[in-house]
């Protein structure tokens, strides 16, 4: 039998993607090559590390002198070029790990401004508290960043270029301003685009024109491995994401990491615990063989997923949608957004991908609340481990303009099987 036919896949559906997969060889052998860079800059870390079994042990009680914690944000550290890191399972999310960032940095009075627009759902409200909906009249947070009197501002990228011709940008990045926020993924913004590590080293380079000194944070989530380079080496000053996504491999069952300066992490270290106790405390209960396998693994795994999200993206252009990235385009993360025309087919696409799914293959997705966004979500998602975006899953906010956020996979093989699953069904 071929594989189309073992899980009852139209022969037109096979067809149609491996047509789809000749269009996008070029693209893929470009991935490949991307990933063999990444993966002997990450063995090299590995050896340089000194990493032993020893490292893999789990610590209790205060985690003092945790020999493999310490090694593995030493690894970090290394393999995105930074002086220090903290990487822990204790961060529940990326926008927890961000969010402890500014903490960090921030003390009341001094401003943030984000140089990509507002930013996603749950982190907006980590800033703004309910000022980021103010069409939502039921929401009482009271420990946003605006609450400590920590002002905030933001401005779409297009608009970088003639705010510094004018002038207004230097004004702007001067005090009271002390961090610049920069995100790589598009969130849940469909006419936003992805910002590859070029993109995000010209906005360093603008930002250094009008002000040396001030702190540029970057959320990495999506973009680690996508390509050779890193947003520290083309001039920020600190990275953060979450392990469920590029760099735990698929293996790392939960928390988040920052890289960056020593003075910076030290920082935000007492924001992550207290005042004094910084980095020295923090029990890894969890074998920590996860996470540094998650990483060995990680480049691998964003490479087999952009050939999938590459390959997904020819084949439902093929099929008459608009997608964004298109197959050739240059990709900043591994997301593939795809622009419905209804919520009918919103639903349609989330069901495919779960019942392409290893776990939970059976259930039916539904729209419902989720915490830190005020639209109810579709998250089709039959994953190992609960919201994993490493592995193949679909994202969609119940709102207009209906677009579809997949990203993930363990292999490749798997997002051709989901694909099929999405193709059977709108063919």
């Amino acid at each position: 039998m071929e594989w189309w036919e073992i899980g009852g896949t139209k022969k037109n559906t096979a067809k149609l993607i491996s047509a789809a997969e000749r269009k996008a060889a070029a693209q893929h052998q470009s991935v490949e090559a991307i990933a063999l860079h990444n993966q002997a800059k990450v063995l090299k870390a590995f050896q340089l590390e000194l990493i032993s079994e020893d490292c893999f042990h789990s610590s209790e009680g205060y985690g003092y002198h945790d020999l493999g914690r310490d090694k593995l944000e030493a690894l970090f550290a290394r393999t995105f070029k930074g002086e220090d890191a903290i990487v822990r399972p204790h961060f529940v999310s990326g926008t927890h790990t961000l969010f402890t960032c500014l903490r960090g940095l921030l003390r009341p009075g001094e401003r943030i401004i984000s140089l990509t627009g507002k930013p996603y759902d749950t982190l907006s409200r980590a800033i703004m508290g309910p000022r980021a909906e103010p069409e939502v009249s039921n929401l009482s947070y009271t420990s946003s960043l605006q609450d400590w009197n920590i002002p905030f501002m933001h401005v779409e990228t297009e608009a970088v270029p003639l705010l510094e011709n004018n002038g207004e940008l230097a004004a702007l990045l001067q005090g009271p301003t002390k961090v610049v926020f920069i995100q790589r993924s598009r969130g849940y913004n469909p006419s936003r685009k992805s910002l590859t590590t070029a993109d995000v080293s010209n906005l360093a380079k603008t930002i250094r024109r009008c002000n040396k000194d001030i702190t540029i944070l970057v959320d990495n989530c999506y973009g680690e491995f996508v390509e050779k380079g890193e947003p520290l080496e083309g001039g920020a000053d600190l990275i953060a994401g979450s392990l469920i996504k590029n760099p735990g491999g698929g293996l790392a069952p939960a928390g988040g990491y920052i890289v960056g300066s020593r003075e910076h992490i030290s920082r935000i270290s007492e924001a992550y615990s207290a005042p004094g106790l910084g980095k020295e405390l923090g029990a890894f209960i969890q074998s920590k063989r996860l996470y540094f396998q998650g990483l060995f693994m990680a480049p691998q795994l964003v490479a087999e997923s952009l050939k999938g999200m590459i390959t997904m993206a020819a084949a439902l252009e093929e099929a008459g949608y608009r997608v964004s990235p298109r197959y050739k385009d240059k990709r900043g993360d591994l997301v593939q957004s795809v622009h419905l025309n209804s919520r009918s087919e919103l639903e349609l696409f989330c069901s495919a991908v779960q019942q392409a799914s290893p776990v939970n293959s059976h259930y039916q997705p539904v729209p419902g609340a989720t915490a830190g966004y005020a639209d109810p979500l579709y998250m089709a998602a039959g994953t190992f481990v609960q919201g994993s975006s490493s592995e193949f899953s679909a994202d969609a906010p119940l709102r207009e303009p209906y677009t579809v956020y997949i990203q993930g996979g363990l292999n490749y093989n798997h997002i051709i099987l989901g694909l099929a699953s999405l193709l059977d069904k709108i063919i």
